[in-house]
């Protein structure tokens, strides 16, 4: 049955198709920090160049299509054309020149825009110590001895040392509007320098594809003035809870799109155990691994002894009973010779008589 379709339906969708996008923001092209603008500078730079190329391409195209249609009938016809050093010229000149430019940004901008180059300031830096989880972010600020959970606050115009790991899975710690990505990963310690211009909320998300809660895994970047960033401190010093152990312990589970937390007290040591807690898990296997063995190998020896002992048994009965039988006969052997020799002495004794 043939299906009928409503074409002014499907023109309504085409017009409203742009609307789909308004809800789109372009945080990467609304930079609020250093690191944000000048990347976007790149971004802008690097696209303007290639569409040297785009455009005229797209154009010419056109052109073409227009001239060389089928009703034109005064456009030339060259059917045997196949070269011409002007366009090899410009096919070939044209890019290397580009690729030329865009070889020199891309060598200067990846030592100036190195995520582990620490930002020049007058101003004294804050260390945030970030750890990703499943699905959640915990940041520790080790100078004021405090933690939270999925919030991040930072002073403006404070350049903010990150020094990043992860508790499990590898993740990606990204704020688009501050500046680059950072990988983080298990048992390894990444960093970055970042810092914010501006006062504001901007969004902290996840880059990097890691389950279930993967969308969840989102957290809030408080850019404060100084004083209201002493305020959120003593805000989060007034938590009554403490993250120590056992309290991170309970954070190692999954859980999705976990609520803000905040603790008062940190353990001084908890993200040097949290960095190394894959290495001393590996040592304890390790280690694990060497006594099983160990025991194996005693139990292997105690099992050779006691097959050794028994086969040293069973050879030794065998040879007692052998060795029985044998003085039995010798025993037999010589009564009956010692009759013998009695009998004949008095045989003799009797015919000397």
């Amino acid at each position: 049955m043939k299906k009928h379709r409503n074409p002014r339906l499907f023109r309504l969708l085409a017009l409203c198709s742009p609307l789909l996008l308004a809800g789109c923001g372009m945080t990467l092209l609304d930079p609020k920090g250093q690191i944000g603008v000048e990347n976007k500078n790149l971004i802008l730079t690097a696209t303007w160049l290639m569409l040297i190329v785009v455009i005229p391409v797209i154009l010419m195209t056109l052109w073409f299509a227009w001239k060389y249609r089928a009703s034109n009938k005064s456009a030339r016809y060259e059917p045997n054309w196949s070269h011409s050093t002007a366009i090899e010229v410009v096919v070939w000149l044209v890019p290397i020149i580009i690729i030329a430019i865009l070889a020199r940004i891309t060598w200067v901008s990846t030592h100036e825009l190195d995520p582990y180059k620490p930002l020049e300031s007058q101003v004294k830096p804050i260390t945030v110590e970030v750890v990703s989880m499943n699905y959640k972010w915990l940041f520790i600020y080790p100078e004021q001895g405090i933690a939270s959970i999925n919030e991040l606050a930072v002073p403006v115009d404070t350049p903010v040392n990150f020094k990043i790991t992860s508790e499990s899975i590898m993740n990606s710690f990204f704020i688009p509007q501050l500046g680059s990505q950072v990988y983080s990963m298990a048992g390894m310690e990444t960093k970055l320098h970042l810092i914010a211009n501006h006062v504001g909320s901007f969004d902290g998300i996840s880059a990097n594809y890691s389950g279930g809660g993967f969308s969840g895994m989102r957290f809030k970047t408080l850019a404060m003035t100084d004083n209201d960033f002493q305020q959120w401190v003593a805000k989060v010093r007034d938590s009554k809870k403490i993250l120590d152990k056992d309290a991170y312990a309970s954070l190692v589970p999954m859980s999705e799109n976990t609520p803000v937390t905040y603790y008062s007290s940190v353990d001084a040591k908890m993200f040097e155990s949290i960095l190394h807690a894959p290495m001393a898990s590996g040592m304890a296997q390790q280690h694990e691994g060497h006594e099983n063995h160990g025991a194996m190998e005693m139990k292997g020896m105690d099992m050779k002894m006691e097959m050794k002992g028994a086969g040293t048994d069973a050879a030794t009965a065998p040879a007692a009973a052998v060795n029985g039988q044998n003085g039995q006969s010798m025993t037999m052997a010589m009564d009956n010779a010692g009759a013998h020799a009695m009998h004949a002495g008095t045989a003799a004794h009797a015919h000397k008589e």
